[in-house]
């Protein structure tokens, strides 16, 4: 049975998730802005998936003269943008080559209520130099993906990349020391007990589904869905992930092992850190789309990304360098949250030295599996 404390720590994780959780703000070294590079070479590796998805979208007999499309998880870069670029790029030329005007498009970059929205709409295109019309209408809207965040049938399209594998919440029987899910030293589900991989599976299958309930429920009829998140091989475990390890656990969870060694944390303060992460199978991703039974599945893939982009990729040092700073850019507010922007420091420090070490390595074989799904509304008998 989970304890009052352990339930209070859960409460905390998810306060903490909902209040802090964002990437690196900002266009300092470490910001998302300036460390979202191999991302934007694996959107572009995939963008024919999201034209694809576009083409999916049935509008009515008589075309509507406004498209509304949302980017769900936007973060605060360039990627975002780029994938509002496509939408209005390739919905303006599916309209004009079938003889019809070209729709005004509203589009909505959602995020949780921490994303630095403020360097994100800096980004945006300037309407006085668009012309009489602007591109896009754009507008904000802070909130999670895994609850509401529109009203019922008024998105034609979403979008969401390099988000979905991020969990609401830690699984609360990780934090819970009576459990056999406890994640004793360990700070990711890579390597972690059986039960701890069950866990993470469970919060993933959970959260994908509510996000699913809320699309299904958003999204007009004859609207398209595009997702795009980390994964794993089909033939890893729960407590495998993959290549994702070298984000998430291997050099991260060593330098976490060198705080607590050194006597700069005790190990009660790194058990209580757990990254809120799971990389799922394609077979995983399948199983809660069709459980749901909400969308149809147009396609669904695993695509191999981009290795790390290091502007000297020969020099051990640009290599450690980079690879700590993306880690930084994602994980950095989670980390100063838990331990201080002083400790903080130190922990990407020692990752930075590792990443040096392992810098060949690591050029190799970082480079990260992502599913790819392109969905749809099932039949409205399938439809509440």
């Amino acid at each position: 049975m989970v304890t009052a404390t352990v339930e209070d720590d859960a409460v905390a994780q998810r306060e903490c998730l909902k209040n802090v959780f964002s990437m690196e703000g900002g266009q300092g070294e470490a910001s998302y802005m300036n460390n979202s590079q191999v991302q934007s070479r694996n959107l572009e590796m995939v963008v024919h998936v999201l034209k694809e998805t576009l083409d999916e979208i049935r509008p009515p007999r008589r075309p509507e003269k406004l498209l509304t499309a949302a980017d769900l998880g936007c973060s605060c870069g360039q990627n975002t943008i780029f994938v509002a670029d496509v939408i209005v790029q390739h919905m303006t030329d599916l309209y004009t080559s079938r003889g019809h005007a070209p729709p005004e498009f509203s589009f909505y970059f959602s995020d949780l209520p921490s994303n630095d929205f403020n360097t994100l709409f800096k980004l945006l295109p300037d309407p006085a130099t668009a012309g009489a019309r602007p591109r896009y209408f754009a507008a904000g809207v802070p909130g999670s993906f895994h609850g509401r965040l529109f009203p019922e049938r008024s998105i034609d399209a979403f979008t969401s990349t390099f988000s979905l594998h991020w969990l609401s919440q830690v699984p609360k029987e990780v934090v819970d020391k009576g459990s056999a899910a406890y994640n004793k030293r360990k700070v990711f589900v890579h390597g972690a007990p059986e039960a701890t991989g069950l866990a993470y599976k469970r919060q993933f299958q959970s959260d994908l589904a509510r996000f699913l309930r809320c699309r299904a429920a958003e999204l007009k009829r004859g609207g398209a869905v595009f997702l795009v998140c980390l994964g794993r091989p089909s033939s890893a475990t729960p407590t495998d992930q993959g290549t994702v390890r070298f984000l998430f656990g291997a050099m991260f969870q060593d330098s976490w092992d060198d705080l607590v060694g050194e006597g700069l944390m005790d190990g009660e303060k790194m058990d209580g850190f757990n990254v809120p992460v799971y990389a799922p199978t394609l077979e995983e991703f399948r199983e809660v789309v069709n459980a749901d039974g909400s969308f149809q599945i147009n396609r669904l893939e695993m695509v191999t990304g981009s290795p790390p982009v290091v502007d000297h990729p020969d020099d051990p040092a640009a290599v450690g360098l980079t690879v700590a700073n993306n880690e930084r850019s994602l994980l950095g507010p989670l980390v100063d949250a838990h331990v201080g922007t002083a400790l903080g420091g130190e922990l990407f420090g020692r990752l930075r030295r590792r990443a040096e070490e392992r810098a060949q390595e690591l050029m190799e074989e970082m480079r990260f599996p992502h599913v790819v799904c392109s969905l749809s509304l099932a039949s409205p008998r399938h439809l509440k």
